[in-house]
């Protein structure tokens, strides 16, 4: 399976999966149709699903128009988004399979940014191959998304079960926002070598227009604070040890930031 990454919008990514063998595509949370139409165009593939992952008008903006073009799509999206995906025919909970070509995933429950956000996981084929997580707006290169529907509960349980996923596992997460994101990391998180490294890599990468998308799961376990709430500097640096309350604390920071 391969991952074809398209940006969008100023800072969008949608994601189109496709299958060689049998020439087929799936797209995730396609913000937009004609930059969809033309990979598949140039791929000469048929567009076989959508894998949403939340409701935003940024995530489900071009549905409608690939429905035009292929009105016997499967739209997947979580079953808690009932009427608020358009199209939607697949209504997903965790725990559920999904397929595509010669993969399966598995879907996770990951409420906080929406009370109804999903994200699918496939996990790799052999030793050397990474697992791919399409995440949407849960979790993001060194940061996460804001709560808009969910509680920081809510959102620390969902990043929990991301965080266990192996380290060989690539974030496709649906914004570039990382280059932000470690600025702020950074003002929580200042002695962290691995951090420094990151955001000095990052820094040059996006002053070529470089995108940072995927990133990895190892990578943000070292770097990110939103999955390092149970960590003695981020507790410090929150002043509690209690790790709703840190998490709470450190998305109410970043919402200033």
């Amino acid at each position: 399976m391969q991952v074809i990454r398209i940006p969008v919008l100023s800072d969008n990514y949608i994601f189109l999966l496709h299958d060689g063998t049998q020439n087929l595509a799936a797209v995730v949370d396609p913000a937009l149709a004609e930059p969809v139409l033309q990979q598949l165009n140039a791929l000469g593939a048929e567009l076989a699903a959508i894998f949403h992952t939340h409701h935003h008008w940024d995530h489900i903006g071009g549905n409608r128009e690939l429905l035009q073009h292929f009105p016997n799509l499967l739209v997947y999206g979580g079953a808690e988004d009932r009427d608020r995906l358009p199209g939607q025919n697949r209504f997903l909970q965790e725990g559920d399979r999904v397929e595509f070509g010669d993969r399966q995933g598995e879907v996770f429950f990951v409420p906080g940014h929406t009370r109804a956000h999903i994200a699918y996981y496939f996990p790799p084929r052999g030793d050397r191959e990474p697992g791919e997580l399409f995440c949407g707006d849960t979790l993001f290169a060194g940061g996460c998304g804001r709560l808009f529907e969910g509680t920081p509960a809510q959102m620390l349980n969902s990043l929990e079960k991301l965080r266990k996923l192996p380290d060989n596992t690539r974030i496709w997460c649906a914004h570039e926002y990382t280059l932000n994101n470690l600025q702020f990391a950074l003002t929580v998180d200042p002695y962290n070598i691995d951090l420094k490294t990151r955001y000095a890599k990052v820094k040059v990468m996006r002053s070529h227009q470089e995108p940072t998308i995927p990133s990895l799961l190892s990578i943000e376990k070292r770097t990110n604070p939103f999955l390092r709430w149970d960590s003695a500097e981020i507790q410090q640096a929150m002043r509690t040890n209690d790790k709703v309350k840190t998490f709470a604390r450190l998305r109410g920071k970043k919402d200033l930031f």
